[in-house]
């Protein structure tokens, strides 16, 4: 769903695509070390510089599903900071509907599945968003000595989580697996409410990030679609 809002065309799974002569894409799946291997795959295939793109979970009650997250520091073990240039070029393109926040985005190796442990983490960190990938990614910039920015839209409240049931269900590439999710529905583990929430909660997110994706292409090395 996160790659579909930057192009239409069929990507492959953990490997680099080429978006036209000054950018590439790498859709990794969840988790820091499938982001890790993007990252040093892309720094590999000539990057000079590395977003971010996907995502987040919500730790402040005020971040609604569809709001931006464009932090100026990812906290992953310690505070790694992102180009402020480049996310200044970027937020002066957006569009005026788009809810933005600042603020530190937190780093998680574990999908965050209840409300406590987002409060939890916001206590340690300071902060208002997390994801799973950004902070490996920042790892690899920093150690690269190249830009580095996040750009990630909330997909989940504070108050509401995808249920720990769900995780199994979910492939490699971080779809959902139907064979799967079928009988949790059958078992009553999961219901359909949970799941349209969920659904609904991820449209919101994706048109945000498609909206970022068309205003800012230039600021993403992407010339045309």
């Amino acid at each position: 769903m996160e790659s579909r809002c930057i192009t239409r065309l069929r990507l492959p799974f953990n490997q680099r695509f080429s978006l036209g002569e000054s950018a590439a894409i790498w859709v990794c799946g969840m988790g820091a070390e499938a982001a890790r291997e993007a990252a040093e795959g892309l720094k590999t295939g000539g990057a000079s510089a590395l977003m971010s793109f996907g995502f987040a979970g919500a730790l402040e009650p005020g971040l609604r599903p569809g709001d931006l997250v464009l932090p100026e520091s990812i906290h992953a073990g310690r505070l790694l900071g992102v180009d402020l240039s480049w996310r200044a070029s970027v937020r002066l393109q957006l569009p005026g509907h788009l809810s933005v926040v600042g603020g530190v985005l937190a780093a998680s190796g574990d999908v965050l599945t209840s409300r406590a442990a987002k409060c939890k983490l916001a206590q340690a960190t300071g902060a208002c968003a997390v994801d799973m990938e950004s902070g490996a990614v920042a790892e690899a910039a920093a150690r690269a000595g190249i830009p580095f920015l996040a750009v990630r839209a909330i997909s989940d409240p504070l108050g509401f989580s995808p249920p720990p049931a769900l995780l199994g269900a979910v492939r490699a590439d971080g779809s959902a697996d139907l064979a799967r999710v079928l009988p949790l529905l059958l078992r009553r583990s999961v219901s359909l409410g949970i799941l349209l929430r969920l659904a609904a909660d991820a449209r919101s997110a994706c048109s945000t990030l498609s909206a970022v994706a068309r205003h800012v292409r230039m600021e993403m090395g992407i010339a045309s679609n």
